[in-house]
């Protein structure tokens, strides 16, 4: 099945699966805590701030997509909403949990992704972690992609592909010339001896000059 989400809807999905898992009590959510989830400061990357008519529409398309279901508790008088992404993909416990934060923070290194998955699903290793990403990308649709180290670093990265392929910008290896700025406190001490040497010259010259009188 192939689904291409916008940038919305990435987020207001990952935030039905976490929530699902972090605040079982008040799931399903409401129109206002989807919007507030997707707009919270804290692990978030990058930080937004949508409209509810943005979130209404992105919930509207995650719907249409089977990812997502409107649903009225008893007695309730707002209407909420939960994710089936479980009725899409078959996962486990650790696979959702990956793919949760993957759609909420982009391209993660495993030591990032076991940090941040402990709340929704607490792997025992890095090895069992990387396991799960494995099967997250076999197959002939997978979810998530492994992402070439970046210059200079040695760790790799992950992304998930529900939003698509990943567009970067090429880096640019343009030789930049660097001057090396020293603390503030080292600069006051160089400018110190800097204006020592500068007395000591002016006072070896002085006694250069009356060191060739004596011979005039």
């Amino acid at each position: 099945m192939a689904l291409t989400l916008s940038p919305v809807e990435t987020r207001v999905l990952g935030c039905l699966i976490e929530k699902e898992r972090t605040t079982p009590d008040v799931y399903p959510l409401s129109l206002l805590a989807v919007t507030t989830a997707c707009n919270q400061s804290t692990n978030r990357d990058p930080v937004v701030h949508y409209a509810e008519q943005e979130v209404n529409l992105a919930l509207d398309d995650l719907r249409g997509k089977k990812l997502a279901t409107k649903v009225w508790g008893a007695g309730a008088r707002v209407e909420k909403f939960r994710h089936n992404l479980l009725d899409v993909f078959e996962l486990n416990p650790g696979e959702v949990a990956l793919l949760c934060v993957l759609l909420l923070r982009g391209p993660q290194t495993p030591g990032e992704l076991r940090i941040r998955t402990e709340r929704l699903h607490p792997f025992e290793s890095i090895a069992d972690l990387e396991k799960a990403l494995e099967a997250l990308a076999a197959g002939d649709a997978p979810l998530v992609r492994m992402l070439e180290p970046r210059p200079g670093q040695k760790e790799r990265r992950f992304v998930q592909l529900l939003s698509g392929e990943p567009v970067f910008e090429a880096p640019s290896f343009t030789a930049v010339p660097t001057v090396a700025t020293p603390a503030p406190g080292r600069l006051e001490a160089l400018e110190a001896e800097v204006a020592a040497l500068k007395v000591t010259v002016a006072e070896l010259r002085e006694e250069l000059t009356r060191f060739r009188k004596q011979f005039e």
